[in-house]
């Protein structure tokens, strides 16, 4: 039986943070879907049609990530996509309160549901997609934090 799983959030934009966690995690899934979260209440900078292109361009087309994006509880989209175990990335401890609150809330909500925390390689851990936007407002070197195609689409906004 295959293995699917699923790696959701923002990716406003997707750095080389998100494509690390990405490539690794198809080492133990056969098939991971990359959920692109669109939040009324945010402000992206890039529009979701936007952000799930430039996720298929930063992960060159693989075959085994499906991007989609939804609205909506993380649960509800797990469940409609027929995925048992959510993805999630730890950079610092700083996330782990957020993470774990967030983890035991989607339990509440779908008890069959796993959340599967990764760590990042040592070399991407400490990107942040907000971190990675302002360097690039104010026009610094984001070359090595981003895929080309992501790259080129943030100098283009700013």
């Amino acid at each position: 039986m295959p293995k699917t799983a699923l790696y959701a959030g923002s990716f406003d934009p997707i750095t080389n943070g998100h494509t690390d966690l990405i490539k690794r995690s198809l080492a133990f899934v056969d098939r991971l879907i990359v959920g692109v979260a669109v939040n009324v209440s945010k402000q992206p900078l890039f529009s979701d049609t936007e952000r799930v292109a430039l996720i298929r361009a930063a992960l060159d087309e693989d075959p085994r990530v499906e991007v989609r994006a939804f609205r909506g509880l993380v649960v509800d989209f797990a469940k409609e996509a027929g995925v048992k175990v959510i993805l999630r990335g730890l950079r610092a401890v700083a996330d782990f309160e957020y993470e774990y609150q967030m983890a035991l809330m989607n339990r509440h909500l779908a008890p069959s549901l796993e959340t599967m925390f990764m760590v990042p390689s040592l070399e991407v851990s400490y990107l942040s997609s907000s971190l990675v936007r302002e360097v690039a407002r104010f026009g610094g070197d984001i070359d090595k934090l981003v895929h080309p195609a992501v790259a080129k689409a943030l100098r283009e906004k700013f």
